[in-house]
């Protein structure tokens, strides 16, 4: 296992071609997918000939960002990933996002915020981060949670079009962020 990342209680690792299995797990549970398909799962055609291709192609096109496999250090389980990357389009990496999805077997246990924080970390320690961003929808009261606990502040609300609306969506998405100048202030 190639790690990326280890945290207390956390191992993140490299997606492999062999962790198909695991996606379309985590994407099969309609809790999970609840506000972002309105609980839908992602087809096992999709991961295999889509997403888990893009996830791949991360590594060696931008070292240090993209998608990592959470796997609990205890029980050598996959419970999830993280993603910390380039908002699509852009062309530099002073601005990332962070995003996350575990099993619904992980949460309440603080694994989201501790992976968030740790890559939180090394983008500001050592990527040359500058500003970090993480989005949801604004009925995602844990996802929140979570984003307010790793020291990001919320910094708006907006209303994107829903090609498929799901339940919720009339309140709008918030975007929370972090910059690095903010970040380095608290750790004094």
């Amino acid at each position: 296992m190639q790690i990326y990342l280890e945290t207390d209680r956390l191992y993140l690792r490299h997606f492999t071609p062999d962790d198909v299995d695991n996606l379309v797990g985590l994407d099969d549970d309609p809790e999970v997918m609840r506000y972002l398909t309105g609980g839908k799962p992602t087809p096992r055609s999709r991961v295999e000939q889509e997403l888990l291709p893009r996830i791949l192609a991360y590594y060696d096109r931008l070292p240090g960002f993209g998608y990592w496999a959470a796997v609990e250090k205890a029980t050598g389980a996959f419970v999830g990933w993280f993603h910390f990357r380039p908002r699509e389009g852009a062309t530099g990496t002073d601005e990332v996002e962070l995003g996350y999805r575990l099993r619904r077997s992980a949460w309440g246990k603080g694994y989201a915020t501790e992976g968030s924080r740790a890559l939180i970390r090394r983008g500001f320690t050592e990527l040359g981060v500058q500003r970090v961003f993480a989005q949801t929808m604004a009925v995602n009261r844990a996802s929140r949670r979570v984003m307010e606990k790793c020291g990001l502040r919320l910094v708006r609300v907006f209303y994107p079009d829903w090609e498929d609306p799901i339940p919720g969506y009339e309140e709008g998405e918030v975007e929370y962020a972090l910059t690095r100048d903010e970040w380095l202030q608290r750790q004094h």
